[in-house]
């Protein structure tokens, strides 16, 4: 029998999907406990011409404690919804949104954390784009999961 998808990953709401006109945006923090691997998804709507700066923080805590950067230098885009997805390099962990209908995607290897440190937690943040009407969402699918078993009978992934 195949195994359906949301036998081997878990969704998770990042951001509600709205206008993000003068306020900056945090993603919930999510605990890697129980997965190896995390793909954002930042999908965007209308989009009035500004721009904001994407970033992935560590944390020690779902609550948000300890935070620091975390390293990435790989995106991948869908620029205006055509299908086509680009590999882009990501310079200094942070790169930009400002296209409508698109789709930009982080992968995170939980092994990339400071694990020693006590960071298993992660988040995606973005600067205010501005004045402008400018909307998107955070989707979150985490997967990989570190003990057999169904993701929709594992714990939630913003609980400590």
């Amino acid at each position: 029998m195949q195994q359906q998808l949301m036998e081997i990953m878990k969704p998770i709401w990042g951001t509600e999907p709205k206008n993000w006109t003068g306020a900056a945006s945090t993603g919930d923090y999510l605990s890697m406990k129980h997965f190896t691997n995390l793909t954002i998804f930042i999908i965007s709507g209308a989009w009035a011409g500004g721009t904001s700066a994407i970033t992935v923080e560590q944390a020690t805590a779902v609550a948000g404690t300890s935070t620091k950067a975390l390293a990435f230098d790989t995106m991948w885009t869908d620029a205006a919804a055509t299908g086509t997805y680009i590999k882009t390099a990501v310079v200094s962990n942070t790169f930009t949104i400002g296209t409508a209908n698109s789709i930009w995607v982080i992968e995170i290897d939980a092994r990339s954390l400071d694990i020693a440190g006590g960071f298993d937690c992660v988040t995606v943040k973005g600067a205010t784009p501005g004045t402008n009407a400018d909307f998107y969402g955070v989707l979150y699918l985490a997967h990989g999961m570190r003990n057999q078993g169904s993701p929709s009978a594992m714990p939630s992934l913003i609980i400590d």
